[in-house]
Order: structure tokens, then sequence, then C-alpha cells
């Protein structure tokens, strides 16, 4: 697991982080320190935390806020919604894919968890996989 130095938040942070209770707007940059993204007021959350993948986005390479834009859509366009005649479809579609491949936990063989590679793949990936499940 590759640790990044910047993240950048791809949508509000208004809640108790570690350090306290913070409010970081979308677009706000953080640094890492030891493996946790921080702000002014102290440590935010782990890097592989579910609150890093739902809030923040790697951004060293200056498109972190594009990068969660696609995990985001990506997810959502894979829940299941009433009516949804076409949800295993799409799943199907992940599970037979090899770029998706690696972009799944190992430790659930039989269930489909994104790894912590996703959250930070580049963004040809990210749109490869967003195109093969028709997110937005």
């Amino acid at each position: 697991m590759q640790i990044y130095n910047k993240y950048v938040a791809i949508r509000r942070y208004k809640k108790l982080a570690q350090c306290g209770n913070v409010n970081i707007p979308y677009g706000t940059e953080c640094a890492v320190v030891n493996s946790h993204i921080t702000c002014d007021k102290g440590t935010i959350c782990f890097v592989a935390s579910q609150d890093a993948f739902d809030y923040f986005s790697q951004n060293d390479d200056g498109n972190g806020l594009e990068r969660g834009r696609l995990t985001q859509a990506i997810i959502k366009c894979l829940e299941l919604k009433e009516y949804d005649t076409t949800y295993q479809e799409r799943w199907d579609k992940v599970w037979a894919d090899p770029v998706c491949q690696k972009y799944k936990r190992s430790d659930f063989a039989d269930h489909w968890l994104w790894n912590y590679e996703f959250y930070n793949a580049p963004l040809f990936d990210l749109q490869y996989i967003a195109k093969l499940v028709g997110a937005k």
C-alpha cells in the first residue's frame, strides 16, 4: 500500500475526527502524516479508513477531485435501486473484468469490496470502469 502525501476533500467533512470536531469544505487540500490525513487542527483519519474513502481522494497528481468524482460515481452506479433490472448485469461485468479484478479486496472471495488501490487508481482505470458499468 503506497501512502500518498496530498489528499483533497471530495465532499464536505463536517464531523468528529480524531482531532475533534472539524468542518473541512469541498476542495480543501490536506497533508498526510504517519499514514493519517491531517488538517490544521490535527489528525482527521487513517488513509485507508472508510472516512478517507468517502470524503477524501489522493491528490499527488492534481487529479484528486476527478478521482473522487469517478470513484463515487462508480460506487453509486453499482448500488441496487428499486426496480433495477440491470443490477446483476453491471456486477457481472465487474466480476469478469481483469482491470476491475486488481481493485477487489482479496480477503473476500465471494463478496466484492473495493480495495485501497481503487480509491487511488489512475484516472484512465477509473474512466474505464465507469464506462464499463455505465456510471455518469
